[in-house]
């Protein structure tokens, strides 16, 4: 399960989230403070449960332009994604499911 770190109030966001959309089925299964809470952490490069591999590509993608992409668990153990496309203009929550 993702533990969720605060993020200091000081902090700068690495990137914007554009318009922030729901799948239906993320707002139905996924508790939405965790939801909210993991959207923050997506925003300031905490990447959840990913590899090393996959975060070195989120750092790239920061870098270079590139879709950025996050796991995560809410407190029921529901597996989630975050994705902000490369234009920065969508940001998309949705289970595995939904893709």
């Amino acid at each position: 399960m993702t533990q969720f770190n605060s993020v200091s109030s000081e902090a700068v966001p690495r990137f914007s989230l554009g318009q922030v959309f729901f799948s239906r089925a993320a707002t139905t299964d996924i508790v939405p403070e965790d939801a909210f809470r993991s959207l923050k952490q997506h925003r300031f490069g905490d990447w959840g449960d990913l590899c090393a591999e996959d975060k070195e590509a989120n750092e790239t993608a920061l870098q270079f332009g590139g879709r950025l992409f996050s796991v995560y668990h809410d407190r029921k153990d529901v597996k989630f994604w975050i994705i902000t496309e490369a234009d920065r203009n969508t940001t998309t929550v949705l289970l595995p499911d939904d893709y």
